[in-house]
């Protein structure tokens, strides 16, 4: 017989073995989870242990939910069955008890950042009452050396810039749904000693910023990806000024001038920033997720 619970803020090396039995048989090309890197995950992304569920058959963990919360609502950040364990409902059971408890203490929206090549999951999301809402691209930028000679605005120039510094300016943002949950402001806050930023300036404003963090292969397996000091992953790209993108390629082009030729820009929606400007920069689709979204309520 299976039992179901939600977990406490003890229960990290629970879900920590839960998510190597259940979660990484489908992602081989990721490292383990550690307790030290799920401790992160709640630094970085808002992950609770009181929205995590795992479901026993006897004293082995057979299926796992990881849930991040935030005030504007709840990310089903992770969830997996078992290999040996699927078909038998566990998925759709701690979705439903999600949902249940979230209809009594909120916050009520629940959404979930799938892969579109994972048609199981989505499926899943589906029979579960998710409607789709939108599809985030994932996009890669390839440098080359002859746009790096071309950068560069007369009276303006790349500067660096922190987190801190565009929060100071009234410039980070502020929630919205139309940003993945990785790349919100809470997350952008939360890994603030992870980021590297340059901005362009003039002498009277920042007119474009661009966020990054380096070193991670945009080709790497899963979210994990992997080390490689030519890569980088762009986690905030904006411009304050109509300047037909001047100032973003600049940005781009001095990345490329410090070496780094491969930037990836993930989980994109549609409304964050429209495809044929992205395509003008020189970004290229690579892939994507489907955002689904459920109104928390009680079976």
């Amino acid at each position: 017989m299976t039992a179901y619970r939600f977990c406490r803020s003890d229960d990290i090396a629970l879900l920590v073995d839960g998510l190597n039995r259940c979660w990484s048989p489908y992602f081989p090309g990721e490292p383990p989870m550690t307790p030290v890197l799920f401790k992160r995950s709640i630094r970085d992304l808002q992950v609770w242990c009181s929205s995590c569920m795992v479901a026993f058959s006897g004293s082995d963990p057979v299926a796992v939910l990881i849930g991040a919360k935030r005030p504007s609502g709840t990310l089903v950040h992770r969830i997996a069955v078992h290999p040996e364990h699927q078909r038998q409902g566990h998925g759709r059971h701690l979705l439903a008890s999600l949902g249940s408890k979230l209809a009594i203490l909120g916050p009520p929206r629940i959404v979930a950042e799938v892969p579109e090549t994972l048609a199981g999951a989505s499926e899943l999301f589906s029979a579960s009452g998710y409607a789709r809402e939108a599809l985030l691209t994932d996009y890669v930028w390839q440098g080359e050396e002859h746009e790096v000679a071309r950068a560069g605005q007369p009276g303006r120039f790349v500067i660096p810039v922190t987190v801190d510094d565009l929060a100071a300016n009234g410039l980070l943002g502020e929630a919205s749904s139309d940003l993945c949950w990785k790349r919100s402001v809470e997350t952008l806050t939360a890994r603030k000693d992870d980021i590297t930023g340059l901005a362009v300036a003039s002498d009277e404003r920042i007119e474009a910023c661009l966020l990054y963090v380096a070193g991670l292969d945009p080709e790497g397996n899963g979210e994990a990806g992997r080390a490689s000091a030519a890569a980088a992953e762009i986690v905030a790209l904006r411009t304050f000024i109509d300047d037909d993108g001047a100032g973003l390629k600049q940005l781009l082009s001095r990345l490329a001038a410090r070496g780094i030729r491969t930037v990836w820009f993930p989980k994109v929606h549609p409304a964050e920033f429209p495809s044929e400007v992205l395509e003008t920069l020189g970004f290229r689709p690579a892939g994507g997720h489907l955002l689904f979204v459920a109104k928390a309520r009680s079976e």
